[in-house]
């Protein structure tokens, strides 16, 4: 059989000097985006990350050596296992910030893949890794090597959404592309983290994924739809015609109607802010870590926090996290494109919605869910990728537009 090939067209002159042209501008722009990549990051940002996480490992160490010495006997042991997390994850952090960020782009799509197929993995009896009645883990059981695809799907959310949204530009103004493929994505995602069961990283997912569609400029209807369909859930739930999570709602509301049992963790927490007051009883000498307050050096670390510090270390805290995203939506304000303004208002987004929640389920104002607090929970494969997400935002700022102040 004789094979025939189809011959090329041959192209004009114009079309030769039309990919000319487009191939120069393109070297142009790759030229220009390593020049500016070159500039310094955003060191207001940059220092108060370091603040936070120092006072996180010490406050981490305060709140965790009486479990530590009963469960191990080395009341240091998560200190020295979240410093060594730390350190790497702040190596991360500025090797990333001096990689030019659009570089980020070709890893947006493989990411979203793997963690699909990472919460898959999850979901299967004997492969995921059972704690506290939830299988939210991969990795090796009784070793340090553990962590959740939940984080990860948080960064291939953000990196995805900020990479096509960017391109489509009025597009995301349609159902077709501004949103039905994104509804798909969170669908699917949610779908399998709930079935762990891992609702807090659900609401994360589905909120950052909501403000990168918000702000890439899907039609304001789809958003009134989404604010009456998450005020009609919440209505069910509370009525009880949703019967998941009624326990909770119940103790949230009064948890002394079982202070031994189902009200338990809140009653403690509660009791350990009281008694710090507004000054606290000192930094080491919390007596609810002893062995009371559940979960104390991992969710519920800031009940800790405030009875050491009281209300003023508490409120400087939350200053300092406050100062933090507030500085995360400035470098975004001046981004030098739209995939830079995006990636840093995902990044921000996540930090300011888990500090809300966490700090909202410690205090009671929010019913009580596993989420844990960034840059001082315990978990240390947690505090690596938010410390990468960190380095995302610097690496943005180097790019940032000139300003005449900040």
């Amino acid at each position: 059989m004789v094979e025939t090939r189809r011959r090329r067209r041959p192209i004009s002159r114009e079309e030769a000097l039309a990919r000319q042209e487009k191939k120069r501008r393109r070297k142009e722009r790759e030229a220009l985006n390593r020049e500016l990549a070159k500039g310094p990051i955003d060191l207001p940002f940059c220092l108060l990350v370091l603040l936070l996480t120092g006072i996180g490992l010490v406050m981490l160490l305060s709140a965790s050596f009486p479990s530590a010495y009963y469960d191990d006997n080395n009341p240091i042991l998560y200190f020295q296992k979240q410093g060594v997390f730390a350190i790497i994850g702040v190596a991360c952090m500025l090797f990333i910030g001096k990689i030019n960020y659009q570089r980020f782009r070709g890893a947006a799509k493989p990411l979203l893949y793997l963690s699909i197929v990472l919460l898959v993995l999850v979901a299967i009896p004997g492969i995921g890794l059972i704690r506290n009645n939830a299988r939210r883990w991969l990795g090796f059981s009784g070793t340090s090597f553990q962590f959740q695809p939940s984080e990860i799907a948080k960064v291939a959310v953000v990196l995805y959404f900020s990479d096509t949204i960017s391109k489509k530009k009025d597009k995301m103004n349609t159902t077709r592309y501004g949103v039905a493929p994104y509804v798909l994505i969170l669908g699917v995602l949610s779908l399998l983290m709930m079935l762990e069961p891992h609702l807090s990283g659900t609401v994360l997912i589905l909120g950052v994924g909501a403000v990168l569609m918000l702000v890439g400029g899907i039609n304001l209807t789809w958003v009134a739809a989404a604010v009456v369909g998450a005020g009609g859930v919440a209505f069910l739930m509370f009525s009880g015609v949703i019967q998941y999570g009624q326990s909770r709602l119940a103790m949230w509301q009064n948890p002394w109607l079982d202070p031994q049992g189902d009200g338990y963790q809140l009653v403690q927490s509660l009791l350990s802010i009281g008694s710090g007051g507004l000054w606290g009883v000192g930094l080491g000498r919390s007596r609810q870590k002893f062995l009371y307050l559940p979960e104390e050096h991992n969710d519920f670390i800031f009940a800790i926090v405030c009875e050491e510090l009281g209300l003023i270390g508490a409120t400087i805290i939350m200053l300092l996290f406050a100062a933090l995203i507030l500085r995360g939506y400035w470098i975004a304000l001046h981004s030098r494109d739209r995939f830079g303004s995006l990636l840093v208002v995902g990044v921000t987004t996540l930090i300011a919605m888990q500090t809300f929640l966490n700090i909202g389920v410690v205090t009671g104002l929010l019913p009580t869910t596993g989420i844990s607090l960034p840059f001082f929970s315990y978990g240390g494969t947690a505090l690596m990728v938010q410390l990468a997400e960190m380095g995302v935002v610097l690496s943005v700022s180097r790019q940032m537009k000139p300003t005449k102040a900040g």
